[in-house]
């Protein structure tokens, strides 16, 4: 990575939640900082964070981004791989569309953004990405079967990605946040065939409305911005960095140990299963 503060960073999903807030304080300490959305209207935001138009299920509008920054920089010195959606239902009942979407967005949309990006920085023999894993990387998270699947894949990925383009001067990172204030939970897709069974309904609403409850009350966004801010410019970054508040932080180390039918009653009395 070039060695000083003052990075080019590409972020993607920077329109709402911690992409949002992120975007903004890596601008504001100096660096040149591109956002992406789907729909935005490209140009420079109040913030100084300049906008670019791109999906990260459409490999097309991504090579057209990542041309752009290093038609005007020259360089990408960080990936931050922030974009992603949630649905929450019963993972028998997903629908073959509700897999893919979910899997396509967080996962599959990650590593095509990687993929554009990676061949930049192994011609720089520099560069850091940063991927946006979640505490529901760590445990799954019952009635977000597959939201949790797609965070273990994408740890998974960085694992093996972090060994393979070490040599070539390349950081990967992961963090991994529990429940904050963002617009994930007005976001969040339900299954329709979740809600209408009778096994399942009653369970699962239960569990959801707890969900959205730690969600609404949790840790302000910024604290994610700051650990970002952070990994950006440390010279020998962590891989790992857990987020949130102290029970779930804990909770993540903890299952790593735990027995796993400890962790699996656990879950199901935290959630209300």
């Amino acid at each position: 990575m070039v060695r000083n503060n003052k990075k080019v960073i590409l972020l993607t999903g920077a329109t709402s939640g911690f992409g949002r807030t992120a975007s903004g304080m890596l601008s504001a300490a100096g660096h040149t900082v591109y956002g992406t959305g789907r729909t935005v209207e490209e140009g420079l935001r109040g913030d100084g964070v300049r906008m670019l138009r791109m999906d990260v299920t459409d490999p097309v509008s991504i090579t057209r981004a990542v041309g752009r920054i290093i038609a005007e920089q020259g360089r990408v010195d960080v990936l931050i791989n922030n974009a992603g959606a949630g649905i929450g239902g019963a993972v028998e009942l997903a629908t073959d569309e509700e897999r893919r979407w979910q899997m396509d967005t967080n996962f599959m949309g990650m590593t095509n953004v990687c993929t554009a990006v990676l061949p930049h920085m192994r011609r720089q023999r520099s560069g850091r990405i940063i991927n946006i894993s979640s505490i529901a990387g760590v445990v799954a998270v019952p009635y977000q079967g597959f939201y949790s699947a797609s965070k273990f894949a994408i740890e998974g990925y960085s694992e093996a990605l972090a060994v393979e383009v070490r040599r070539f001067g390349i950081d990967v990172c992961l963090v991994e946040p529990g429940d904050f204030r963002t617009g994930f939970t007005s976001s969040r897709r339900m299954s329709e065939a979740t809600l209408g069974d009778s096994d399942y309904s009653d369970s699962f609403r239960r569990t959801m409305a707890g969900v959205e409850k730690d969600e609404t009350h949790g840790s302000d966004p910024a604290k994610v911005g700051k650990v970002l801010c952070r990994l950006v410019v440390s010279r020998r970054p962590r891989f790992r960095t857990l987020t949130g508040s102290f029970l779930q932080t804990a909770f993540a180390r903890a299952s790593r140990i735990l027995p796993g039918r400890v962790t699996q009653k656990l879950l199901s009395w935290f959630y209300s299963v």
